[in-house]
């Protein structure tokens, strides 16, 4: 197994078992509680991560380490995307945080309530100015409730060690929403973005504030070397 070990593999399938698993039951179980008490819904969304770095710990060996000041208010949180784990880790990293989600996946049956009730932003890639305008309004609506709002400004989950371009989009979402970004670099993708989880520690290193009101090429410069951190 290249790069790895053969005990990979019954870690990861004793992960795929624990985590999978309890989340199907946890999704369908939770649903008519949450129906009936939405304010449930965050506490349970949270212990939700939290279980997931449970399993991460307990079946793959994963650790994580988190350096610096996790925000905790609003603003617009620029994460890098290695791998599913940061995306799984968010409720549980950050208090209330409201995602920038494909369209698509708030479709998904019963996924898809749970991220609609939570207050996820629907992003519809490609559908112009009144797609783009119902998105900031939204965004701007979390950020008034003191909620973080996290994106991916790659747009896509990237290898590690590898620089992508930020989406067009991300710059004009800074300018339009007017809030400091807080980049936050992560080293995932080595041991969460395979089939056969690799033990170790992941790290995610949240980088100093960076005001609004910069320009286009400034802001785009400096999320990209703060998010790229780690790639050494």
């Amino acid at each position: 197994m290249k790069q790895g070990s053969w005990a990979d593999v019954p870690r990861s399938l004793a992960f795929y078992a624990a985590f999978y698993l309890g989340s199907a039951v946890w999704l369908i179980g939770s649903w008519p509680l949450i129906r009936i008490w939405p304010r449930v819904l965050y506490p349970m969304v949270r212990n939700w991560g939290l279980y997931h770095r449970w399993c991460a710990r307990v079946f793959a060996g994963i650790h994580l380490r988190i350096e610096g000041e996790v925000p905790d208010r609003a603003c617009l949180v620029a994460m890098k995307h290695e791998s599913f784990f940061e995306a799984i880790d968010l409720p549980a990293l950050f208090r209330y945080p409201s995602a920038f989600a494909k369209v698509e996946l708030t479709r998904l049956p019963l996924w898809g309530g749970y991220s609609n009730l939570y207050g996820n932003v629907p992003v519809e890639r490609d559908q112009g100015a009144k797609a783009l305008r119902k998105m900031v309004s939204a965004a701007r609506e979390r950020a008034a409730e003191g909620r973080p709002l996290v994106i991916f400004p790659e747009g896509t989950r990237v290898p590690h060690g590898v620089e992508a371009p930020l989406q067009s989009g991300f710059a004009g979402l800074y300018k339009l929403i007017g809030l400091p970004v807080v980049p936050i670099a992560v080293s995932s993708g080595a041991l969460y973005h395979r089939r056969w989880k690799r033990p170790g520690t992941i790290v995610f290193r949240v980088g100093a504030e960076i005001p609004p009101g910069l320009p286009r090429e400034e802001i785009e410069a400096r999320v990209q070397a703060a998010i790229n951190a780690l790639n050494g």
